[in-house]
């Protein structure tokens, strides 16, 4: 039992065990803390996943092997505290005035002389030069002279109480706080976590925690206009709902941004209605300026959806079908049937709506971003290094932050589960010279998303190349395009072209739409290319030898180019309106619509949603907190402050002076004086106070006695 208890009492302990808790302290500030499982299968892969799970990486704070460390920790500490706080105890009221006379010539700090004044008088003289100086003094008068104890500093050993006091009382108060108490409730109580969906008010008892808990922390989302009562408290296998003794109503969220984009300042507007007296409190909680009501602190943590109303415009991708309109609410859903049966039907999710996209566009513009080759003749050495060197602050490219509109994310997910997600902006982006709608899509979370850039016509809509993709699907009006433009590509001195140049185009147009596929040899069906440009360049890498592809590519690019030209001044006789012009804007958004037929061939969606309008809906996260144990907290930091600075700056200083009296062998009296210094650690501050005080206690001492009584390692 004593090698146990000297073992708990160690020091070497206590710092193992602090320096495994700050690892473990990193580790929960890098991995999130009770997320879905799922979204760590996404990070870390199935295998690591599970092993992460089965450590308790997911929820460090309140793990067995946490605890049971934080634990050990409090006990060792505490150890230390009980078994050096008599020793400091006893060391604060003593003033070891007991040391012998011989015992001084043994320090590191000593100084000796004779003074030419009687002991009495030295001894006064003694007392007023330690008084001045803030000595706490103390003499013990013997037979053969007086012994002067001395004493300052003594306030680093309450240091040292205080900083181990300290960490006893942040690690209770962390065991207060945390989740502990909620997971004794759900082992002894009979308490378990909600891992379903549904309203709030249908969750049963067994997953609720009773209103006298005496700690918690949990999120609240209140939406504007509305007002909300029970807190979410997430744990690792779900949630469990914790009742509030009031509701919070929200009745305006504020949010301002910078020009980043990032929330300068959210606040909220809130009632509280007290359940017990029905008071209603108005007040506005912002960010580290909590509301506390009845011991329960409301903390502006984040805002979110509310559940905005969405009014969405669906562009059928594929077939013949006509736009329709959609409407849902973020967070709901809705069934899109794409066949004749629930299996062919598609689940829409309305995940997100942003109102403020704030994005750097000023790469957008420069030759790099386009694509282009760097050109050497253009490299500017000092600007270049001007970038790498300098100050840190500093951007490798000028910024040009612009808001580019509101945004709508959705998924789309089949009767098997799977989904897809898609971020869509609602208004025109300029890139390279050029407007574009983005579409973007993305196959899992851990991806970045890829964008479908369908160029905006002269009314800023997707109408024109809308038409396009439609008139490319009929056979009909390929047909057409195709023969007006072999009426103006075949050379009047050579009718006989027109045949083969009839067959060619329309080949070519029917791979670029996907109504023939390539015929891979020894390859499957789904190896062909859906359509678009791939579809050309798969039909020339099978069919063309290899020292003719370049000159066909670029004959089959100029017809593919002449028949779109065409098919779109048919769309657009159809809707009424008048030709397509030959400037240089038409030309922009001819490639642009060419590029982008042929990346919707690889649409992986039927539909394709465009934000059309919205009512937004705001709504407010809220942390509300019951902590009893943070004045523990509290406290133990102001404790940690004062016994840091404690030991680190204030050194405990001791200091004998031995008073006997002296005769020089012809009846002169005089006292003989002989002082020492004793220091937890030698500094050059030491050095020079003790110079300063032998100089004092000396100055009048007889030249050869002061020269006698120098220190023996003096140089």
């Amino acid at each position: 039992m004593r090698d146990l208890l000297d073992l708990l009492a160690s020091m070497r302990f206590a710092i193992a065990l602090l320096t495994v808790i700050c690892i473990a302290s990193i580790i929960g500030t890098v991995v999130k803390q009770h997320e879905p499982y799922n979204n760590y299968v996404n990070q870390f892969g199935p295998f690591w996943a599970e092993v992460f799970d089965k450590v308790g990486l997911y929820a460090v704070y309140s793990a067995g092997w946490f605890l049971l460390i934080l634990a050990f920790l409090v006990v060792s500490t505490s150890l230390c505290i009980a078994r050096n706080t008599p020793k400091i105890l006893s060391d604060l009221k003593s003033f070891k005035e007991g040391v012998r006379e011989q015992a001084l010539r043994a320090f590191h700090h000593k100084a000796g002389g004779t003074l030419a004044l009687a002991p009495d008088a030295a001894l006064q003289r003694v007392n007023e030069l330690l008084t001045a100086q803030g000595w706490q003094a103390r003499a013990q008068v013997r037979a053969n002279g007086t012994m002067v104890a001395a004493r300052k500093g003594m306030a680093n050993k309450i240091g040292y109480l205080a900083a181990h006091s300290a960490i006893v009382l942040i690690c209770l108060g962390g065991l207060f706080d945390g989740d502990l108490v909620v997971r004794a409730q759900m082992a002894l109580l009979g308490k378990r976590a909600y891992a379903g969906g549904g309203s709030i008010a249908d969750v049963k008892p067994e997953h609720r925690l009773p209103l006298a808990n005496p700690t918690y922390r949990g999120n609240l989302l209140v939406s504007e206009g509305g007002r909300a009562g029970t807190a979410v408290i997430s744990m690792s296998d779900g949630v469990v709902l914790q009742d509030l003794p009031f509701d919070v109503e929200l009745k305006k969220f504020i949010v301002e941004y910078y020009d980043t984009g990032m929330p300068k300042l959210f606040a909220s507007e809130v009632v509280v209605h007290d359940r017990d007296t029905g008071a209603k409190t108005a007040a506005t909680v912002k960010v580290n300026e909590p509301l506390i009501h009845h011991g329960v602190a409301i903390y502006q943590s984040s805002f979110d959806d509310g559940g905005s109303q969405l009014t969405l415009r669906a562009l059928p991708m594929k077939g013949r079908s006509e736009p329709f309109t959609v409407q849902g609410t973020v967070g709901g859903s809705t069934r899109l049937s794409k066949g004749g049966s629930d299996a062919d039907a598609l689940t829409l999710e309305f995940t997100g709506l942003r109102v403020i996209n704030v994005e750097n566009l000023g790469d957008s513009a420069t030759p790099q971003a386009a694509g282009s080759a760097t050109d050497v003749r253009k490299v500017d050495l000092s600007s270049t290094l001007d970038k790498h060197l300098g100050s840190g602050v500093k951007g490798s490219r000028d910024k040009q932050l612009r808001n580019i509109g509101p945004s709508v994310g959705y998924k789309l997910r089949d009767a098997s589960g799977q989904a897809r997600e898609f971020n869509n902006y609602m208004l025109p982006v300029e890139l390279d010279g050029q407007k574009v709608f983005l579409a973007g899509l993305r196959d899992s979370p851990n991806e970045p998303f890829r964008y479908l850039r369908i160029p905006a016509d002269e009314q800023g809509s997707t109408d024109a190349w809308w038409r396009m993709a439609q008139a490319l699907r009929d056979d009909e009006m390929r047909a057409k395009a195709v023969r007006r433009y072999v009426a103006q590509a075949t050379p009047a001195d050579k009718p006989q072209m027109a045949e083969q140049l009839t067959t060619t185009a329309q080949r070519a147009l029917a791979l670029f739409a996907g109504a023939e596929h390539v015929v891979v040899p020894g390859g499957k069906p789904q190896d062909s290319a859906p359509g678009g440009l791939p579809a050309l360049a798969q039909f020339i890498d099978t069919t063309v030898p290899e020292g003719e592809r370049q000159r066909i590519s670029e004959v089959l690019l100029r017809i593919i180019n002449g028949c779109l030209v065409e098919l779109a001044n048919l769309s657009r006789e159809q809707a009424g309106l008048k030709p397509l012009g030959s400037d240089e804007a038409t030309q922009r958004f001819m490639t642009q619509a060419v590029m982008a037929l042929s990346d919707a061939a690889f649409y992986p969606a039927p539909v394709m949603l465009q934000l059309a309008d919205f009512k937004q809906v705001q709504a407010s996260v809220f942390q509300v907190a019951r902590a009893p144990g943070k004045t523990l907290v509290y406290l133990g930091a102001v404790l940690l402050i004062i016994g840091v600075f404690a030991m680190l700056y204030i050194r405990e200083r001791r200091l004998w002076i031995w008073l006997a009296p002296a005769d020089d062998g012809a009846g002169v009296g005089g006292t003989k004086l002989q002082a020492a210094l004793s220091t937890t650690r030698r500094t050059l501050d030491t050095d020079a106070e003790f110079e300063s005080l032998k100089a004092a206690l000396l100055h009048d001492a007889t030249p050869a006695a002061a020269t006698a009584a120098a220190p023996k390692d003096t140089p």
